[in-house]
Order: C-alpha cells, then sequence, then structure tokens
C-alpha cells in the first residue's frame, strides 16, 4: 500500500476510533460569545518563564491528577472512562519525568507511580509482545480501535517504549525501588516482539497484528511519517531486532525522498508541505534531531522548515476567514467542528490546535512563544482549563473543543522541556541501544559547516527571530567549528556597530558551542558575525 494510502486509512481508523467519544456530550458550545484576538501585553522574560512553567504544570497534570487510577495509564481523553492508551501513555511517563525535574513531584512518587504502570502492563493483553492501542485501564484487556484493529500497534507501542527507556535512564538510583522499576522496563523492553511484525518475508514492518484477523489490517509503516520511533527501537532491539533491510525496504524505500519548495523553504522528505506537525514531534519527544543526519536529510533542518512552513502557511496563505496570525497558528491532528481530523496545510478546515505550536518550541522558540502569550492572554477564559490549553479551536466556526487528549498534552510537556533543558533529548538519544539502532539505520550525529548551524531565517524578512531564553535571561546561539582554530564572533548593529564581543581571537577546537549574549541589549535587528583567517559569516537576527 503506497504511504498516501496508508496515511488516509489510518486517518480513517483514527475517526472510527474517536467518533465514540466525540459524540459522548455537546463540549464546542456553538452560542458562546465570539472570541477575537487580543491585544497582548507587554512581555518579560520573568511572565515568559512563569508562562512555560504553568504551561507545564497543567499539561503534566493530565498525566497524573488525571491517569485511570487501577493503572496508571493515561486516558485516552477526558471523559474517555476505562478507556487508556499505550501511546499517550509514553508521552505521560516522559511528562513524569519533566515533572520530576520540575519539582511538580517527588522522585519516590514518581517512582511508585511507574512501578504500578510497569505491572499493570506486564499483565496487560499483548501480542507478540506489544500493546494494542486501547486497553480497559482496569482489567488490562483490549478494547478494539477499529473493527480490526483488536490486537497489536507498532506505532503506540513504540511511542510506550520510548517513555519507559526514557525513564529508565532517569531513575538511575542506587536505591531498591528504582533498581526495580529499571529492571521491570527492560523486561517489558526486551519482550517486545519487533521481528514478528516484519515477519511476512516481503522486508516490511506491519502496523498490525489481530489474533482473530491477522494481518488483514495490511499497512506497511511506510515514511515519512510518525512511525520513524519505531523503526529506532525495532533496529535497536537487543532481543528482537529488524534487519537493516526492512528499514530500506519499508521506511525509506518509497515516496520517503520528495524534495520540493514550499512558502520559501525546501523539503526533502515527506508529503507536501510536510504533513500535519505531529510528524515533527512524536518521534522526537526524547530522540534529539539536532544528533541526526543520513544520507536523504539533516532531521533538525527538516523538522525546522515544517515547522516554519505551517506557520507561514496559516498567516499568508490560509483562508482569511480562519482568522490565523502570527499570534494564532498550527495544524495538525485534532478534535474539529466536524468530528477528528489531521490538519494540515492540505486538510484545513480552520482549525488551530494549541499543540501544535506549543510543541514546536525547540524549533522556532519565538514564534511558539507568541501563541502561548495569547492562549494565556485574552484567550485564557475561552481557551484554558484546568489541564491547559483545550484541544482546538475554530475561530471562523466559533468552535472550542473543550475535551483533553492525552497524545495532544504529552508533546507540549516534553517538547518544552527540550527547549529549555534537552533533558528529555539528553536522557534517551544517548543510550547505548539507541544509538545501535540509529548506526543501524544510518543515522548520524552530522558534521555541520562552521557557522550558525541551527539558525533556519524566516524566508519573508531574511532576519532569525531570536526569544531570550526565559531560564537564562539572556539569547542564545549554537555556533558550530567544524576544524579547530581562531575565532572572532560579535554581535553588531546593522551599520557593523560592535554591540558585543562574544569570542575575541579565541582558539576553538572542533565541536558545537552554545553562546549565550545579549542580556542588556534592547530588542531590535542585529546580525552576528563570525570570522576567522578565512571566513567571514553573517546572520542578521532580530532580537525580541
Amino acid at each position: 500500500m503506497p504511504p498516501k494510502t496508508t496515511f488516509l486509512f489510518y486517518i480513517c481508523c483514527l475517526l472510527i476510533g474517536w467518533i465514540t467519544f466525540a459524540c459522548q456530550e455537546d463540549k464546542n458550545e456553538p452560542d458562546s460569545p465570539p472570541i477575537d484576538d487580543p491585544v497582548l501585553p507587554p512581555v518579560s522574560t520573568a511572565s515568559d518563564k512563569e508562562l512555560l512553567d504553568k504551561v507545564q504544570r497543567e499539561t503534566f497534570q493530565y498525566f497524573w491528577e488525571y491517569a485511570h487510577p487501577t493503572s496508571g495509564m493515561a486516558r485516552e481523553r477526558t471523559n474517555s472512562g476505562e478507556t487508556v492508551t499505550s501511546g499517550g501513555t509514553g508521552f505521560g511517563i516522559q511528562a513524569i519525568v519533566v515533572g520530576v525535574h520540575r519539582g511538580f513531584i517527588t522522585r519516590p512518587e514518581a517512582t511508585e507511580c511507574l512501578l504500578k504502570l510497569c505491572n499493570f502492563l506486564a499483565s496487560a493483553d499483548r501480542f507478540h509482545g506489544v500493546w494494542p492501542h486501547w486497553l480497559n485501564g482496569t482489567t488490562g484487556k483490549v478494547i478494539p480501535f477499529s473493527p480490526k484493529d483488536d490486537g497489536g500497534d507498532v506505532i503506540e507501542t513504540a511511542f510506550l517504549v520510548n517513555g519507559l527507556l526514557t525513564a529508565r535512564a532517569y531513575f538511575n538510583g542506587p536505591d531498591a525501588k528504582e533498581t526495580e522499576l529499571r529492571n521491570k522496563i527492560t523486561q517489558l523492553w526486551e519482550t517486545v516482539e519487533w521481528d514478528w511484525y516484519a515477519s511476512r518475508n516481503d522486508n516490511k514492518l506491519y502496523w498490525h497484528w489481530s489474533p482473530n484477523y491477522g494481518w488483514e489490517m495490511n499497512m506497511p509503516i511506510q515514511g515519512w511519517n510518525e512511525g520513524l520511533i519505531a523503526y529506532v527501537l525495532a533496529l535497536a532491539s537487543p532481543t528482537h531486532a529488524i534487519s537493516p533491510a526492512v528499514y530500506q525496504t519499508s521506511w525509506t524505500g518509497n515516496g520517503f525522498r520528495n524534495t520540493q519548495t514550499l512558502e520559501g523553504y525546501r523539503l526533502d522528505i515527506g508529503p507536501s508541505y510536510g504533513g500535519p506537525l505531529f510528524f515533527a514531534h512524536y518521534s522526537f519527544l526524547s530522540l534529539d534531531p539536532r544528533q541526526m543526519q543520513d544520507q536523504h536529510v539533516n532531521y533538525w533542518q527538516h523538522n525546522v522548515k515544517h515547522t516554519l512552513i505551517n506557520r507561514s502557511y496559516s498567516i499568508y496563505s490560509a483562508n482569511k476567514a480562519y482568522g490565523y496570525s502570527e499570534h494564532l497558528w498550527g495544524l495538525t491532528a485534532s478534535d474539529d467542528p466536524d468530528g477528528y481530523s489531521a490538519h494540515s496545510p492540505t486538510n484545513d478546515n480552520g482549525t488551530v490546535t494549541p499543540t501544535a505550536a506549543l510543541s514546536s518550541f525547540p524549533y522556532t522558540p519565538f514564534y511558539a512563544m507568541q501563541v502561548l502569550r495569547n492562549l494565556y492572554g485574552g484567550l485564557k477564559t475561552q481557551l484554558i482549563g484546568a489541564y491547559g490549553p483545550y484541544d482546538a479551536y475554530n475561530k471562523q466556526r466559533n468552535w472550542v473543543g473543550r475535551d483533553y487528549l492525552a497524545i495532544d498534552q504529552g508533546p507540549i510537556v516534553a517538547m518544552i522541556e527540550n527547549y529549555r533543558s534537552g533533558l528529555l533529548w539528553g536522557l534517551f538519544t544517548k543510550l547505548p541501544e539507541i544509538q545501535a539502532g540509529l548506526t543501524k539505520a544510518g543515522i548520524s550525529k552530522p558534521t555541520y559547516e562552521t557557522g550558525f548551524y541551527l539558525a533556519i531565517p524566516e524566508v519573508r524578512t531574511g532576519q532569525y527571530d531570536l526569544l531570550k531564553h526565559p531560564d537564562a535571561d539572556a539569547y542564545g546561539i549554537g555556533v558550530a567549528v567544524k576544524e579547530a582554530g581562531t575565532m572572532t564572533l560579535t554581535l553588531e548593529k546593522p551599520d557593523g556597530t560592535v554591540m558585543e564581543t562574544l569570542w575575541k581571537d579565541e582558539t576553538k577546537a572542533t565541536a558545537q558551542y552554545q553562546v549565550n549574549f545579549g542580556t542588556t541589549l534592547a530588542p531590535g535587528a542585529y546580525k552576528l558575525r563570525l570570522r576567522t583567517s578565512t571566513l567571514n559569516k553573517e546572520l542578521p537576527v532580530y532580537l525580541h
């Protein structure tokens, strides 16, 4: 089945699965007063930091306070009762790690919760080691996601195992409880039979298998979509690994490469406009795209450009009646007035999903912060509830989707933390198994040319918009040095007046550096200049 058909089929399955919950009660409130974009008040790094703390704490609470009381798993959505989700629980485990890191809960509290969760997972329904999409949170029995989807789900299991291994890396203490937790996670990880789902002698990894319907779902996991993490784990497994040939045939073998220029940005892989933004989030909650390059693409650059395309389309090319703006953009899968859909520039009905922009904080911090300020500013009374931003908003149709979904709240917590500290990216990507899986996929650390290796300017202005990092109270820029040498790095006004000298004839080894600057500078247009004996590189920046 070609990738486009696979994706459309998956969305059909989503529609079937979600419709029960979408119709449980009227949460859309179509008769509520119209919502208008507010005039935003002045901001500071202190207020931005407070906002980040607030949204992380609130979205974390979905996985802590609203977790299923028996299993500890994440409920599929508000009002889903006994239905818990494997993939959403994987996101929630990473939210719990962030919760400990941020002081929302204690380390012993989290350890006890995760031990309960692991005990439940060990006794829950599994199909050749793979968990189903949905489970009953009390009994552990499978709840069909669609009529023939009543068995193992490789993608959801990958999200779950991703979370478990991240927790195993974090809870590294010598005490008995954390040791027990690590051992239980290892046992769960090593009993997932990834190779069974690639056992049809066609070098393809399949999404589903059912004891009642066998392979009738017939959906090979083909890229580009959210499935990269499944391949990294399947290649990395110490007990049930797939062969690299499966990765090459199934994931990158048909329709993966697709060079296109949209909204002024070139993409080298994926569907038109990059697809819904969750493609840049789900596999990268703890898999660091800055460290990933293969023969096809640099994954950091791809995800940043995908985000910029999504934002640019929303602001400049979408139907103006939708009301998108610099303060209200972001298209991804979510509820909408007609049910549930994977929103993107090629599938747009005016529905903004807060997780789209907020989970893009590592890629476009200033643009994501513009949306966050708006959500917690003039839109707060309509769009913010107990667990943070509601799922979706359609301004044209005066509709608010007031449910919370595990797969939408989880990436907000995780990706904001990766922007703030890189915590999850550091924990997971450094695991020896994961490094082995990436190597088998032909993915390695990039060799960056000397310069501002993470910066992709906005094409219309030609400038790189920088947000003062709320935790550092300074601007930051990544600088790569390919060949060691003596370097000077300055921040200048557009006319060349030097405002700060960050490096002055300093000897730098081959590495990537994070440089902070501009603590006391007024916002405005500047340029960064990096000079060596043979190099003179400039990056126009706007400090916000």
